[in-house]
């Protein structure tokens, strides 16, 4: 039972987080699980565990799409239109590198959320 109780833990902690996380920090953490998963579904793959590989892209997608959700496209700037784009590209990106069993598809998705995470640090002080 001990991993139970690590899990109800990890998952009490994320919880609080997340509740007393800010706009800002909520999406920073959103970048940081869809990493995360990405790496999780990577190392899956490698290891030909096509199961857990599956739940993992799942989960990264659902957050890749949850991200696109948040775009103000409102807003009187192409950057969220961009931004809408390139996680399109992602999820396609990762779709089609999953049918044809190309694991690099994750380590180019990797990089680019790293680098729109990147941006939003820098912007951190701004909001």
């Amino acid at each position: 039972m001990p991993n139970n109780q690590a899990l109800q833990y990890r998952s009490l902690e994320l919880e609080t987080k997340v509740a007393n996380a800010s706009p800002h920090e909520l999406i920073q953490m959103l970048f940081e699980g869809a990493i995360e998963r990405l790496l999780q579904a990577k190392a899956c793959a490698e290891r030909g565990d096509i199961s857990a590989k599956g739940a993992f892209l799942s989960k990264a997608l659902g957050i890749v799409g949850g991200l696109r959700e948040s775009l103000n496209m409102e807003m009187e700037s192409d950057i969220p239109q961009n931004l809408d784009r390139l996680y399109e590209y992602i999820q396609l990106r990762l779709i089609r590198g999953n049918l044809d069993e190309d694991n690099s598809a994750f380590s180019e998705c990797i990089e680019l959320i790293k680098t729109i995470k990147s941006g939003w640090e820098g912007i951190a002080d701004q909001v």
